[in-house]
């Protein structure tokens, strides 16, 4: 898989744990247009590739240390899955027509005991402006696609 940069300014922000350990958080930074759901009070986020080559990102707050989000770039996985943003889901993070952006699926691995076992959430996804790093959660209403697809069937 070719990874798609987000080019954005890096974060070099410190952030202090609950037993005071200093963390630094780096890579590019990720803003929420529109607050991801049931994470309304986050809007800075760092989006790092797991692997190199690899469809799993990691989405991290730079809010809040113990919040962090895997990704997965979905077409690496779900050949069918195609999506069509609308000109609002493009203009709530400031992508001109024709531009796809980076689009992401939020994985859901708790109770999983293994990522084979996990789920993904297809209704709705984080679209990402690579140029500006604006991004937003859109949910794909009337559309057919779960929200806890089976990440191997």
């Amino acid at each position: 898989m070719t990874s798609t940069a987000v080019q954005q300014d890096t974060v070099q922000d410190q952030v202090t744990v609950e037993d005071q350990v200093t963390v630094v958080v780096s890579g590019p930074e990720v803003h929420f247009s529109a607050p991801l759901l049931g994470l309304e009070h986050l809007t800075r986020f760092v989006l790092e590739q797991v692997e190199e080559d690899s469809p799993l990102f990691s989405l991290r707050s730079v809010e809040d240390a113990g919040v962090s989000l895997l990704l997965l770039a979905p077409e690496a996985v779900f050949e069918d899955y195609a999506p069509s943003m609308d000109a609002v889901s493009r203009a709530a993070v400031g992508l001109p027509a024709g531009d796809q952006g980076l689009l992401l699926t939020v994985v859901n691995a708790a109770g999983a005991e293994s990522l084979e076992q996990a789920t993904v959430n297809l209704l709705a996804p984080i679209l990402i402006n690579p140029n500006s790093g604006t991004a937003a959660q859109i949910v794909l209403t009337g559309s057919a696609y779960p929200l806890r697809q089976p990440l191997s069937a």
